[in-house]
């Protein structure tokens, strides 16, 4: 989905702030010569991602939001959706 929408392999992170989880889609990807994975630790670090986003009920909200989202990932900024996890969240939270 991140390919077909941005033409790129955009990192993607699940972050806590002040008691809420965020997926953040971030601004480095796989293409780059930098990105510190090759594509095999790319692929296992995605499904551990989406093991979770799928544990937490939130799927569905994720992809709605990659598919209409106006953002795009800039280099230094990531783009950030609050997750609705109907208070599972809580069961992921330290």
């Amino acid at each position: 989905m991140l390919r077909s929408r941005w033409r790129a392999s955009y990192d993607l992170q699940v972050v806590q702030r002040r008691g809420r989880l965020y997926l953040q889609v971030m601004w480095a990807y796989l293409e780059q010569q930098s990105f510190p994975l090759d594509a095999e630790g790319y692929g296992a670090h995605l499904q551990e991602v989406i093991a979770l986003l799928n544990e937490l009920g939130v799927a569905g909200q994720v992809r709605q939001w990659l598919l209409t989202t106006g953002e795009r990932p800039r280099l230094g900024k990531a783009m950030g959706l609050a997750l609705e996890t109907g208070g599972r969240g809580s069961e992921f939270l330290l």
